[in-house]
């Protein structure tokens, strides 16, 4: 039985559909069928996450993985460093995209807006969710001009891990201590990605240094350069000793090989990287006791038989602690690199259950959300991007604001596509959500399934300061941290000059606060 699912845009002219099988979804009027799809600017989108090639999954696997599949993570960095194009990269190898979209050309998926495509700088962070390799992806694309370090501060808020991505040839810069500052203020665990390694300048070990020297990070070096700049054509896998050559013939960079370094082929790049392993060891052996342990008891005389997958346990466990930073590197313009980096944030990022929130004790198992972002659109009012902590959210559940101390409906429930929404019946905890119809939530609200339940979690978290002797009021035990809003850098009074120019300045069709 074929169903459809709806798919809508922001900008109300599109409206398709995706066909699954054996799934009761959502249908379609029979009014919106004469509506023919469209996308803009020609994009080819493939299917919902899960849904690559004949691959049919259960609509409850594809909107509601198990926690511990689910990745919340951001990208952020200096302005230039890359962050679009890889996440255009990252969109297209995992099957979202059919056609690799250029930031010059103004067709990425995640810079939509029209003052973005025309100057080619992202200006708000835009959400798109995918799948790799059995994981659900929630990815936030951040601007890296400090003009826009609200969308930054207010992104990392909900996350529970990050992509730092840093220009090979300038290695740490202005806006990169900002944003790194603003992910140790919210403790999310980070890997650091070297992009343009093909770029004319770049150092692979100047890069790191500066990781070292300015961010007083220790940078975990999980892949070696096969070459740098004009000579660069793959990325050497430290952990597990493969070399990981691109096809040279490839236009997309999806054909590459993954051999093992051997002595008769590559003697030279083998013992560089056995050593760079084993000086790997010794520092993930230096941060995690664990670990040390397990070197000292079984692999002490002979680092190279302790298995991959027992170094990357250890590693994950580093970077959740935030003791090191996983490095890797590539060329995200000439598509080398990205599909290990995919690997990594699933292997060493951690999952929404791995992040410990205090205030998750007092809700139990029912809703807990923040509200993080909110797009005013004309047709449909205050769109809300929610982060579920606790408990599930569904269409047309009527939920209390404790901020406002107000009770709203929620009349539609989104997963969030950059500028295309697909609808969906439910989301369960560690997924990030869009909500229509909640025309008084603003940034930096928490959202609870009733007043009731916001009293329940208040006396909860009262006896437990009553134990720790802490003081505080009943509102600020029960309210998720919000958002802090940086100083203005600098103020103005902007008038038309005339009535008739006043609609002019009212902004765009789509503004955010």
């Amino acid at each position: 039985m074929l169903s459809n699912l709806r798919i809508c845009a922001v900008s109300h002219q599109t409206i398709s559909s995706v066909h699954i099988n054996n799934i009761c979804c959502y249908k379609v009027r029979a009014s919106l069928k004469r509506l023919k799809p469209h996308v803009p600017l020609g994009r080819n989108y493939s299917s919902l996450p899960g849904l690559i090639g004949n691959d049919i999954k259960s609509l409850h696997s594809i909107i509601n993985p198990p926690i511990a599949k689910i990745r919340n993570i951001g990208i952020m960095a200096h302005i230039d460093a890359g962050k679009t194009t890889t996440t255009e990269r990252i969109l297209y190898y995992s099957g979202y995209t059919r056609s690799l979209g250029d930031v010059d050309d103004g067709d990425t998926v995640t810079d939509f807006m029209a003052q973005e495509r025309e100057r080619g700088i992202t200006i708000q962070s835009a959400a798109v969710t995918f799948d790799w390799k059995g994981y659900r992806v929630n990815l936030i694309d951040t601007p890296g001009h400090v003009d826009f370090t609200l969308e930054v501060e207010r992104c990392l808020r909900v996350l529970d891990g990050a992509v730092a991505i840093f220009d090979a040839s300038a290695g740490v810069e202005a806006q990169t201590l900002t944003v790194w500052r603003q992910a140790d203020k919210h403790n999310i665990p980070r890997i650091c990605f070297l992009n343009k390694m093909d770029k004319t300048g770049a150092s692979f070990k100047y890069a790191v240094e500066s990781i070292r020297e300015k961010l007083k990070a220790k940078p975990l070096l999980l892949q070696l350069p096969i070459g740098e700049a004009k000579t660069f054509k793959g990325v050497v896998d430290v952990v597990t000793k493969e070399k990981l050559l691109w096809n040279s013939n490839s236009n997309d960079g999806k054909d590459f090989e993954r051999k093992p370094l051997l002595e008769m082929s590559d003697p030279e790049l083998l013992k560089e990287t056995t050593e760079a392993r084993n000086a790997l060891i010794e520092q993930v052996a230096d941060l995690d006791d664990e670990f040390a342990d397990l070197v000292l008891e079984e692999f002490s005389e002979n680092f190279d038989l302790l298995p991959a997958e027992k170094l990357q346990t250890a590693i994950h466990r580093v970077t959740l602690a935030q003791t090191a930073v996983p490095v890797l590197c590539g060329s995200a313009l000439k598509n080398k690199g990205i599909q290990p980096l995919l690997d990594a944030v699933t292997v060493y990022l951690p999952s929404p259950e791995e992040r410990n929130y205090e205030f998750l004790q007092w809700y139990k198992d029912d809703l807990c959300a923040l509200a993080f972002k909110v797009l005013h659109d004309k047709q449909r009012g205050p769109l809300v991007f929610m982060r579920i902590y606790s408990g599930t959210i569904k269409p047309q559940l009527a939920i209390h604001n404790v901020n406002g101390n107000c009770t709203e409906r929620i009349s539609r429930l989104l997963l969030p596509f950059a500028d295309q929404h697909v609808e969906i019946p439910s989301l369960t905890a560690g997924n990030i959500a869009l909500t229509v119809g909640l025309k008084h939530t603003a940034t930096g609200d928490t959202i609870v399934s009733s007043k009731s339940s916001a009293l329940a979690a208040a006396r909860r978290a009262e006896r437990e300061g009553e134990k720790k002797h802490r003081q505080n009021n009943e509102a600020e035990r029960v309210l998720l941290a919000g958002v802090e809003i940086p100083e203005p850098v600098f103020f103005c009074t902007i008038e038309p000059p005339s009535v008739s120019k006043q609609p002019g300045i009212n902004g765009p069709t789509v503004s955010t606060n």
